[in-house]
Order: structure tokens, then sequence, then C-alpha cells
């Protein structure tokens, strides 16, 4: 396993493929044939042309129904500036990159092998209708296909799919998408989205998926209206914890995910985590080496600090990443927040001082879920959370240690809301709040009254001040 070509013999193929490319749209410009979402779809403002979007990564929005490049403001801050474009030039002709790309598709043939006009057909001709979002990749299109075959059936029968479209102006391109195709056309495991098959046709590069219908974690913490429930966040950090601990400790060789966060778990319809988006995996380091030396990528907000400032890649920057991930499902804000106040802005540095307090950890959770989770249960998740984000990186648990320590924690009864402690918090939260909003506003509070003059004080259960605001962060993209 590895991420196969040589950059020389990426470089050398997207050089042919752009020569292709040109060829191509003179012949569409004198046949007016607009085919496929870079020619038809994009003309009608779908598959906008690469900028940072609440989510870069395409594999998120293969299942979220709802289009990422909709969502308000920037998130996620890419660790390092995008490069993009080719500096590298190749005289040799297609016959030559042909076979280069044939070695570099070591294990294709465990994959379904799709044409373009398959695909198109399959979506609906890459219609409006069939879109399901947009990330530094490309678009990604709902479609059906035959359940052992590739021919496209019926909307509503044979096997639900989404199919990732490559955006030749995009910040991802051939490399990341082979990386996609060599490690989830050999890496099986039930928390590993299903890559089904892929389409390489002159310039066009296409990845066909298991459909995920309750699309990302992200839109479920961070855009839905009501909140996910306390058992159900636990059972998608156990599923997304056996998922990495798959990547390094299980498979016959090992990998290191490198972009591990809330938009890149999807989930089946039975809340069943899946990690998607292999673009910027890598293998793991062998024999007497202790890391990976590899160019800073990733996502502000996730990447362990240690990697962001040597560039040494290990399976316990995943491990930060997981930290992050599971304060994020404890507490419902985003890694990285500007709207919020000074001081909150960094999820990690934010919640540090609580994580290892018994009774400051309740300021912790997520307050949309009015005490309904289990104390013990998010007393063990702030204790493993505090473990995981270490900033020494052999005191991080390997992702196996996650997964015992969360198992226990899905079924957990004892419910903060019936707590005398909770309730003593929720208080403690409520007047600092308060107080907060009066000094903002110029009141001094004094006692019963505050005084504006000789004014008697607002009553604090009417108004801005009968419940906290909850504020979402802005989003962005990840780098290249």
């Amino acid at each position: 396993m590895g991420l196969g070509p040589e950059v020389a013999q990426v470089e050398g193929w997207e050089n042919v493929g752009k020569m292709e490319k040109k060829k191509k749209k003179k012949k569409a410009q004198k046949k007016g044939d607009e085919t496929g979402c870079w020619v038809g779809v994009r003309l009608m403002g779908f598959c906008v042309s690469s900028r940072p979007k609440v989510d870069t990564s395409a594999s998120s929005a293969i299942t979220n129904c709802e289009s990422k490049s909709t969502i308000d403001g920037s998130r996620d801050q890419p660790v390092v500036p995008i490069v993009s474009g080719s500096t590298t030039t190749s005289n040799g002709g297609s016959s030559s990159s042909t076979s280069r790309l044939g070695e570099e598709l070591r294990i294709a043939s465990q994959l379904r092998k799709f044409s373009f006009n398959e695909l198109k057909c399959a979506t609906r001709n890459f219609r409006p209708e069939s879109l399901l979002g947009e990330g530094g990749f490309g678009c990604v299109f709902k479609g059906w296909i035959e359940e052992n075959g590739t021919a496209p059936v019926k909307p509503g029968t044979g096997l639900t799919v989404a199919v990732k479209t490559l955006n030749h102006d995009g910040h991802q391109g051939h490399k990341e998408w082979l990386a996609e195709v060599n490690f989830l056309g050999e890496l099986l495991h039930p928390n590993l989205v299903k890559l089904i098959g892929y389409c390489i046709e002159d310039d066009q590069r296409l990845l066909v998926y298991e459909f995920m219908p309750r699309g990302s974690l992200e839109n479920h913490l961070f855009r839905r209206s009501l909140p996910l429930p306390w058992s159900i966040r636990m059972k998608i950090a156990l599923g997304a914890a056996k998922g990495l601990a798959f990547l390094h400790e299980e498979a016959e060789r090992p990998v290191i995910y490198r972009d591990f966060k809330t938009s890149n778990i999807l989930l089946d319809v039975d809340y069943n985590a899946k990690l998607s988006d292999f673009g910027l995996a890598k293998d793991g380091p062998e024999g007497d080496k202790t890391h990976v030396s590899t160019r800073v990528m990733g996502t502000y907000g996730y990447a362990a600090p240690e990697y962001v400032m040597t560039g040494h890649l290990t399976s316990k920057s995943d491990v930060y990443s997981f930290g992050v991930v599971l304060l994020e499902m404890m507490t419902g804000r985003r890694s990285m927040d500007k709207n919020r106040p000074n001081g909150e802005h960094n999820l990690v540095e934010w919640a540090r001082p609580h994580l290892g307090e018994r009774r400051r950890f309740y300021r912790l959770v997520d307050p949309r879920l009015e005490g309904n989770f289990s104390i013990k249960g998010a007393q063990k998740a702030a204790l493993l959370a505090h473990r995981c984000l270490s900033r020494d990186p052999k005191a991080r648990p390997l992702m196996s240690e996650a997964v015992e320590a969360l198992k226990p924690l899905i079924n957990l009864k004892d419910m903060a809301s019936s707590s005398h402690l909770f309730q003593t918090m929720q208080a403690e939260r409520f007047t600092a709040q308060t107080n907060s909003q009066n000094s903002r506003n110029g009141f001094k509070t004094q006692g019963s009254f505050a005084k504006i003059g000789r004014q008697p004080s607002r009553s604090l259960s009417n108004g801005a001040y009968a419940s906290p605001r909850h504020q979402l962060a802005k989003a962005s993209g990840r780098q290249e």
C-alpha cells in the first residue's frame, strides 16, 4: 500500500490531461455539447471553482444533502497555504502516460471501473437536483447503479451511490485522487467509508462511494436545530475511534489518516460512524523510523502542535485530532470559533483548564443537552480527551486504548439532570452569564438592583436574559 506514483509521474500525467482537456473543450465549443459537471452544471452556479469552503473535504459532502458551499463564513483554517499547479513538464506521449497510470492504480482491479457516460447517466446528467455538496476535490452527486454492476438504473432502484468528481481548478488534484483510490480500494473496515469504484477517462477523474444517508457529524453537531443525543455522540465517538485504531494498529501496513475532523466522519442510517476522504493519508513509519517527515497539511484547530511545528507525522498526530473531535462532541463547540468571546476562540485552549476538574468539567458539556447526559460518561470522556490532547505525544493513548475507554460510556443512565451538583453548576453558569450580559450593557449589579442613574434593574427572566445565546462558528476549507 502507498500513495503510488512519484511526484514527477503524477505531474506528467496531469499535463497530458490538460492537453486532452483543451482538445475536448475546442470540440465541445464546435458541437455545443455540454457534458458533465464542469460545463453544464457549472454554468448554472454549481461546482464553483475552488475557494475556501466550510469544509473543503469533498468526502464530507458525499452524504450531506445540504451543499457545503451554502454554509456562511469560514470554519477550518488550512495549516499551510494551498499549493496549486505543477512546475514539472513532461514530453511523454499518451501511451507512456497510460502505462504510468496503470502502475499508479495498483489495486484498481479490486474496484468497479465505470465509464464517464455511465456515471453521467447514473446522476441524471449531473443535474443540480442530484447535487449533494461541494468540497475542495469537486462536486458530489447522488446516483443509482446496478447492485453488482456499473450500469445506471432508474432513480430509487438498484444501489444508491455518491459520485465525487474532480474539480480541475480545485485544491486537490490527481495525486489525492490516487491516494483515495489506493487506500480505500485496499482498506476494508466497518468504520471506513466503502469505495465502490472509479472512473478515469481522458481528463475525467471520478470516485463512486456508498451513500451515507445521515451525512456528516459536523452537520449534526453544528447545523441542526435539535441537539444530537449524548448516547449517539458516544456511539459515533466509539465508531470513529475504531476506524482510527484499525488504520494504526490492525491494517497490514499502518496508515496515518492526517485529516481527522467532524466533517470527515460520515453516518449511516443507524448513526454508525465511517471515516471518509483519504486524500491526505500517509503510510506510517516502518522499521526503526519514529515518524514520517512530510509537508504540513491538514486543518487548523485539529492538527497536532508538534506536527505543525516540525512536519514530523506519527499516529499520535491522529490521536490529538481525535481529542479535538471528542471535545467538539462534548461541548457542541467548533474547534475554532472567532465569534466567541476572547479566550474562547480556540476550543482546546479554552477547555484544557476544565478537563481535569471534577466540578468544572460540567462547564464543558453542551448546554443544549439540558442535563440529558451521563455524569460518569462525561467525566470519563473529559479525561480521555485530556489524555489525547497532551502536549507530549508519547503521553497520548493508543487508539485501541481509546476504544476500550469509550465502550462502557454508550449505555450509562446516570443523567446529570437529576444531580444536585449539576443543578448547582447550572445556577452558577446562569449567574455568570447574566452578570456578563449586564456588564456589557452598562449595568452594575448590587444585590437585587442595578443602577443606571436611579432606574431599577431589568427583570432577568425576560427578553435577552431568559437564556444564553448559542453562536455557531464560521468556517473555511482545508488546504491542498
